[in-house]
């Protein structure tokens, strides 16, 4: 453990319990959160690169346009 995340938890420690449990359940919450999302950009991240190419290309065909914000 480092030690800014042991300082963490030390001072999580003087919390009362109630502060404590919604603290650690925001911390495994946000951790579990994280580890989707890698896993999801991960999975997609081939689907992404296809796209970025067929973009680079329909661009350099010149079938793209500027985007005009005021049409949206």
């Amino acid at each position: 453990m480092t030690q800014i995340l042991e300082k963490a938890f030390n001072e999580a420690s003087k919390l009362p319990k109630l502060e404590q449990n919604a603290l650690g359940q925001w911390l495994i919450n946000e951790i579990i959160s994280e580890r989707k999302w890698e896993e999801t950009f991960a999975e997609s991240e081939d689907v992404l690169d296809q796209l970025a190419d067929e973009a680079l290309v329909e661009h350099a065909q010149g079938k793209t346009k500027p985007l005009d914000i005021d049409s949206l």
